[in-house]
């Protein structure tokens, strides 16, 4: 029998309303298991790892990435895959930083939420749940269908670093806009094999060391010297991601391009990405993005804001040398971003 293991951190998912003072209090999951009986009817066999005590996903941070990674490399060998519920707020983050942390990755892990506590009429939990096992199971022959880390939400499957959370009203709360789903459900569920990761060669590895010490910095019309200086001048500084304008543009006032280049010097490494969530970082193709890649600031391409972040944190966290973090930055090692 497949064997899929849920790992509930937290999240609206397993929220209800408190009747005295209608605040949103959390449920433990043997509540949320009596609110879906139709679990029973899959032909799977489901075990639980709940958090103690269950998060926010406001409060995620990379002690709970790796508290999570842990988790499914402990019991990678006993199941067939994963599903992880989690807030949406921070979802993509998480999903991003798992697919990095994971090296070799040959089974589905599978993030969900909801928009709406799993007790309301209307709920989206019940669909979402259901809709991850099954996927997290679903395998070709002997193989996974989907060995990735992704996250299911409102009948679309994406690739977790691809994703966003755009919406907080809607159920569809997620978009990919740089890369294809993976997978819709309808009355069936279809995937698109093509757009999905092969399973890779090698052993399994999980990766147990991440560094904080990034900054970002976004850019915006007027933007002054002061500003600029106070995130450059971060004690511990190692990577800055810049949020700039377009195919990756800023402006070309001597005094900022003289600060950035003062970092870089100094072995900091400068990540361009953009502001628009569709397109790609273009670096060279106007003149006000040509001086930035002449001084070594780095192409993003089309990585969203959450798979900068979190890449970086993962590579510095090897300690490599600014070079070979450079390299790697522009280098799709998860899927996370293509090449322009």
């Amino acid at each position: 029998m497949t064997r899929i293991l849920i790992i509930y951190t937290g999240g609206t998912i397993g929220m209800m309303h408190d009747p005295e003072t209608q605040v949103l209090m959390p449920l433990d999951f043997a509540q949320i298991l009596a609110r879906v009986p139709e679990l029973d009817r899959l032909d799977y066999s489901l075990s639980i790892h709940s958090f103690h005590p269950i998060i926010d996903s406001s409060n995620v941070n990379p002690e709970i990435w790796l508290s999570m990674a842990k988790i499914i490399r402990d019991n990678y060998e006993a199941y067939d895959g994963f599903v992880i519920l989690h807030g949406s707020d921070t979802m993509a983050f998480s999903a991003s930083m798992l697919s990095f942390l994971f090296r070799n990755l040959t089974k589905p892990v599978i993030f969900t939420g909801s928009q709406l506590p799993i007790g309301e009429i209307r709920t989206d939990a019940k669909e979402n749940l259901i809709t991850a096992i099954e996927i997290a199971a679903s395998k070709i022959g002997d193989r996974a269908r989907v060995p990735e880390v992704c996250i299911y939400f409102d009948y679309q499957l994406f690739r977790g670093n691809r994703a966003r959370k755009y919406n907080s009203q809607k159920f569809e709360a997620f978009h990919s806009p740089n890369y294809p789903i993976l997978a819709e459900a309808g009355v069936n569920l279809n995937y698109h094999d093509d757009q999905i990761l092969k399973v890779p060669e090698g052993e399994f590895r999980v990766h147990e060391s991440l560094d904080t010490n990034i900054q970002v910095l976004k850019i915006f019309p007027g933007i002054g010297p002061q500003t600029v200086q106070s995130i450059l001048e971060t004690p511990g500084l190692r990577a800055l991601v810049m949020e700039t304008f377009g195919s990756g543009n800023t402006t070309t006032a001597d005094w900022f391009l003289q600060a950035l280049d003062k970092i870089i010097q100094k072995g900091i490494v400068v990540v361009d990405i953009s502001q628009c969530e569709g397109g790609s970082v273009d670096m060279g193709r106007y003149e006000t993005s040509r001086y930035l890649k002449e001084m070594g600031v780095v192409s993003g391409y089309d990585l969203t804001f959450e798979a900068a972040t979190t890449k970086l944190m993962f590579l510095l966290g090897h300690n490599y040398s600014q070079e070979t973090i450079r390299n790697l930055v522009e280098t799709p090692l998860r899927g996370e971003l293509t090449r322009s």
